[in-house]
């Protein structure tokens, strides 16, 4: 049995400490501004910051979770109820918020009123149900792994961490709702923002204003029914290009060919080192390195509209964010999998093995050779794929690479438990055994190292 699986009572049945719910708040915030991202770059074919606040969080998935741990933890037995119970906290916050928004700022962020048995426009059945299913999965799949990974991190770290988060969201939040308010006084949104357009001679704080209020427009165009056209060229892919911009093609390809250069990169680099030739891969089917094409992708969404910036500023910005994925990644293969598979313990300047300061700078070197030399190029090779053979092309090898994870995870799985000498429970784990035995998944993963 998993690490996630034995301890999903202990994350998710149980009271929090003021620092596990700040903790909780801030990674369901997140997480839901991705997930909103990606809607957003299906509706509208580009990339926006959807969250209310200017940085990567959207409130009202944090608030929403934290009320629902507080109130159905002693519900872990009674499905049914639990359910029932998340139905109506995600409706009434829903409401709440949007009535809110709407009297602060005059507008709406969403508009239901086109569905069947909403109120007011402001929450409808549909949506309720579907994002109470959405709570349900993260309390039963998702949580108990953010409470491993809260109790695998540094606490003093993380609390330092929590309270500076703290401060910078207060901020956010304070001038985003200044901007929110003059933004009602000036009437508008289109105007206001062609106005902003026009203005040459702006303060710093005008500047600030309007890039906000740019940024709300383009993220929540329903404000004006959709005034102006959402095709503004930041990635929405035509029919007459594949992949144009950035869009979810172009990310899954740039996933792709990282996963697969960065393997061979990483062989290469360790024979080199080392003089042994071994397999670097995270498949069984493959020479693919997930933790490469993963990193990739996520800085090209994450820094995308800062690639243009100095080799400065992306060097520092890749030094941090690669370390952060690189030190979750550890964490996440552990929880999950109870596999290490590398350890920097013997490198000086480490952070309990994960990860350590040289490595870190390579991800910083990286950011910059990618965005500066190698991005534009692969962006246009991409691209130049025929449209129809690029979208039947792009499923199939989604199709492949999520197969092959699937079954990578289910042999890794059963690697850690037969060595703890746990026999096949199933007919599944019995033909998992057959064909993944000990000595091929040490071949496959001769660096992976089970800790119990």
């Amino acid at each position: 049995m998993s690490l996630a699986a034995e301890s999903h009572r202990n994350g998710a049945d149980m009271e929090y400490t003021i620092f596990q719910y700040i903790y909780f708040f801030f990674l369901y915030s997140f997480i839901g501004w991705v997930f909103e991202e990606v809607l957003a770059a299906f509706k509208y074919g580009r990339f926006v910051n959807r969250g209310f606040v200017n940085g990567p969080l959207c409130m009202k998935y944090g608030f929403c979770m934290i009320v629902i741990l507080t109130d159905v933890s002693d519900l872990m037995d009674n499905p049914f109820l639990q359910f029932v119970m998340c139905f109506v906290i995600i409706t009434v916050i829903q409401y709440v918020a949007a009535a809110l928004v709407r009297k602060i700022t005059g507008h709406r962020l969403w508009d239901y009123s086109g569905h069947k048995w909403n109120l007011n426009g402001y929450v409808s059945v549909r949506t309720s149900l579907f994002w109470s299913v959405t709570a349900m999965l993260c309390i039963w799949l998702v949580h108990p792994f953010l409470y491993i990974l809260y109790e695998l991190l540094p606490l003093r770290v993380l609390k330092v961490l929590e309270v500076v988060l703290l401060v910078l969201f207060a901020v956010d939040v304070l001038v985003t709702a200044a901007t929110m308010l003059k933004w009602k006084i000036q009437g508008n949104v289109y105007d206001t923002v062609a106005a902003g357009l026009e203005k040459t001679k702006q303060s710093i704080g005008e500047k600030l204003i309007f890039m906000i209020q740019k940024r709300m427009y383009r993220a929540f165009p329903e404000m004006e029914h959709q005034e102006k056209s959402e095709a503004d060229g930041f990635g929405k892919p035509v029919n007459r290009v594949f992949a144009k911009g950035l869009c979810f093609d172009k990310l899954f390809w740039i996933f792709f060919i990282s996963a697969l250069v960065g393997d061979w990169i990483e062989t290469v680099f360790v024979w080199a080192t080392s003089g042994v030739l071994m397999s670097r891969s995270s498949l069984l089917y493959g020479t693919f390195s997930i933790v490469w094409g993963l990193a990739i992708a996520a800085v090209t969404a994450l820094l995308y509209r800062y690639r243009n910036r100095s080799e400065q500023f992306l060097f520092w910005m890749g030094t941090f964010l690669g370390g952060a994925y690189e030190y979750i990644c550890s964490v996440f293969t552990e929880a999950v999998f109870g596999t290490v598979f590398w350890d920097y313990s013997d490198i000086p300047f480490n952070l309990s093995g994960r990860i350590n300061l040289l490595y870190c700078f390579f991800w910083g070197f990286a950011a910059v050779a990618w965005f500066k030399i190698l991005y534009p190029r692969v962006s246009r090779l991409i691209e130049k794929i025929p449209v129809k053979p690029g979208k039947i092309i792009t499923w199939l090898l989604l199709i492949f690479m999520l197969a092959d994870g699937v079954v990578s995870s289910a042999a890794l799985a059963r690697y850690n438990t037969r060595s703890n000498g746990i026999e096949a429970s199933n007919s599944f784990e019995s033909w998992v055994d057959e064909h993944f035995d000990d000595a091929r998944m040490a071949r496959i993963y001769p660096k992976a190292k089970q800790v119990g």
